[in-house]
């Protein structure tokens, strides 16, 4: 944005540290014209609390040669971090009273949680799950924030999409939050209405409610995005200078590389080529978490993400490439004996061979403790001989190793008679997808999220080595597997941010480049809104994907923050592309227009790696659990 008289940039727009004769930037509310030189706080001091009335003034500014005089009001709020801050208190105050009347409702009188009132009550169980995300999605995108106002950092365009994030999410706290398309919890179901009413009228949420997304705000929000496209995300994101040259790196390859072929491979349903892949492993994408030792980068998880992220931004198939691989090697890293790090790590991390996971069929979906693939141990005990069904296989054709769930305990039909095989294969081709004895496939026509393809996979007397029992014991499957979860739901995360960030740019450049009635679609406001609501979320799911992935970092347990960032930015990727098709009209159901191809990509999410009603309920049992 620039000043109108002078042409010079305008930045400052720190109110909270600002002198009283500061320089803001101000919207004309009738003309839609920024300005500088405004002492709109000079009867207040530089930290003035945010509840205090601000006394207007009018200035005179000279516009296309004229002289107009207008009521100045300003875009962001003063003292911004601190009233965040605030309000993310009384939003914990408002989640910690839905937390008790809802433990109250679906906890045995033992304080565990009740397995027939948590199916019979999902609406709530669910609400609450949906609740408590978007209270700590708040939390982070605060202390986030916070951290950049220290560093200096929390520009406008930080400023005012937190502010809309901030105002739009205490509305539907304080009202009814969408869990899907026509599904939304309401305070009074969760027993909770005095208490909804009581947190819209506290002062910090009031005030965000009123003054954070006026027309005003989005507008002057709107003019801060054309930008956004000469960089690789829309706000500072406050990580250090090491993940900003992994974003930088990974962002120029998914732009040079990527998302020039990535509609073609789509609309052909072709493999990502092998070139591709290859290049991928060069830059360590298979080995970017799996420690020096075994020959990987020793990155931690929010490396992962920033580089997700920008890969699903080229495509979804690309940025899942390294989720098998991510997979395979967490699991023998957490369960593998020392001989089974040794030998498959190095080659996981190098790209030599490529896993795929085997773990779903056809008629148990997420209840994995229903599997019914045996693994039978042979008599001198060198193999085992499995023999059953998977399905929603993804890449297996091209797989060397396939980490493979069994039962191998016929006498359960529980998690406890489950194991983890790390069986071997040769790759195949599309004419002979599985050239193994004792396999074989048919491919799965998808809607999207092709690539890799998918495939249901049929064992029949297929043979995998013992010494390929992960661990060396049996009756360990499920546990490692479960282990793995935190990891893959952070992962999926962020290819849900990648496809939520392609379907903002390529929404923001069509409404840039398309003209109607004289002029770009952008600068009618129901296009310019959706943009700046799509900007403004990703702020928010960003920093609770980053958290999650800081606890994962730091050896904590996070199964409680990896699902409520995979259950976020599921509905944030899947509401960006569907703007981002609305936005291009009818151009946006032509199958040529690249964002034919993200609206399905995104469809997905929401889906796979825990679907969102699964996913909502293993929040909620860890929400009552935790509160016991």
């Amino acid at each position: 944005m620039r000043d109108p008289l002078s042409g010079n940039p305008t930045l400052n727009t720190d109110y909270r540290n600002a002198s009283r004769d500061a320089t803001h930037i101000l919207l004309f509310p009738e003309s839609e014209t920024y300005c500088c030189s405004a002492q709109l706080i000079h009867d207040l001091p530089p930290t003035a609390p945010y509840n205090q009335k601000k006394q207007k003034s009018l200035e005179e500014v000279r516009m296309d040669g004229a002289v107009e005089t207008a009521a100045l009001e300003p875009v962001v709020i003063p003292n911004l971090v601190a009233l965040i801050s605030d309000a993310c208190t009384a939003i914990d105050a408002y989640a910690d009273a839905a937390r008790g009347k809802c433990r109250a409702a679906l906890t045995n009188d033992d304080g565990r949680p009740d397995r027939a009132a948590l199916e019979r009550e999902q609406h709530i169980a669910h609400g609450l799950s949906w609740l408590v995300t978007y209270a700590e999605t708040l939390r982070q995108t605060a202390e986030w924030a916070a951290r950049l106002d220290q560093e200096g950092k929390f520009g406008t365009t930080e400023s005012l999409l937190t502010q809309i994030l901030f105002s739009d999410y205490c509305a539907q706290l304080a009202s009814g939050i969408p869990m899907n398309q026509g599904e939304v919890i309401r305070p009074h179901e969760l027993g909770i209405a005095a208490e909804a009413s009581a947190l819209a009228a506290a002062s910090p949420i009031q005030k965000l409610i009123i003054e954070g997304k006026t027309p005003a705000v989005m507008a002057a929000a709107a003019e801060c995005l054309p930008d956004a496209l000469s960089r690789n995300t829309v706000e500072e994101t406050g990580l250090d200078e090491t993940m900003s040259m992994v974003r930088e790196q990974f962002a120029k390859y998914a732009t040079d590389k990527i998302k020039p072929n990535a509609h073609e491979w789509h609309l052909k349903n072709e493999y990502i080529p092998m070139d591709v892949v290859n290049e991928m492993a060069e830059l360590g994408v298979f080995g970017l978490t799996i420690p020096e030792e075994f020959g990987g980068f020793g990155m931690g998880k929010t490396a992962m993400c920033v580089v997700s992220e920008e890969l699903s931004r080229g495509y979804i198939g690309t940025g899942s490439l390294g989720t098998r691989s991510e997979i395979a090697a967490e699991l023998i890293l957490i369960g593998g004996t020392d001989d089974q790090k040794q030998k498959w790590l190095p080659l996981i991390s190098s790209g030599e061979i490529l896993p795929t996971a085997v773990f779903t069929e056809p008629n148990t979906g997420s209840d994995l403790g229903s599997l019914r693939t045996r693994a039978v141990k042979s008599e001198d005990g060198s193999e085992y001989s499995v023999t059953g069904n998977k399905t929603w296989i993804t890449h297996p054709v091209r797989a060397d190793l396939m980490t493979l769930l069994a039962r191998t305990d016929p006498s359960t039909n529980n998690f406890s008679g489950l194991s983890m095989l790390l069986a071997e294969k040769p790759r195949g081709t599309d004419e002979h997808p599985f050239p193994a004895d004792g396999m074989t496939g048919g491919e799965i026509e998808v809607l999207g999220y092709r690539g890799m393809k998918e495939y249901e996979i049929g064992f029949d007397d297929f043979k995998v080595k013992a010494e390929n029992l992960l661990g060396g014991v049996e009756g360990q499957g499920f546990k490692h597997l479960m282990a793995t979860f935190e990891s893959a739901r952070i992962q999926t995360a962020a290819r849900a941010i990648g496809v939520a960030q392609n379907a903002f740019e390529t929404g923001l450049q069509y409404a840039l480049d398309r003209n109607q009635f004289g002029k770009p679609i952008f600068e009618f406001p129901r296009v310019s809104n959706k943009l700046v609501m799509m900007a403004a979320e990703l702020v928010g799911v960003r920093q609770l994907t980053y958290y999650s992935a800081r606890q994962k970092d730091g050896g904590k347990r996070c199964d409680l923050e990896a699902g409520m960032a995979k259950l976020l930015a599921a509905r944030i990727a899947w509401a960006a592309a569907d703007n981002a098709v609305q936005i291009h009209g009818g151009n946006g159901f032509a199958l040529e227009y690249p964002v034919s191809r993200i609206l399905q990509d995104a469809r997905i999410l929401n889906i796979f790696e825990g679907a969102g009603e699964v996913q909502a309920m293993v929040i909620a049992r860890r929400l009552i659990e935790s509160a016991n």
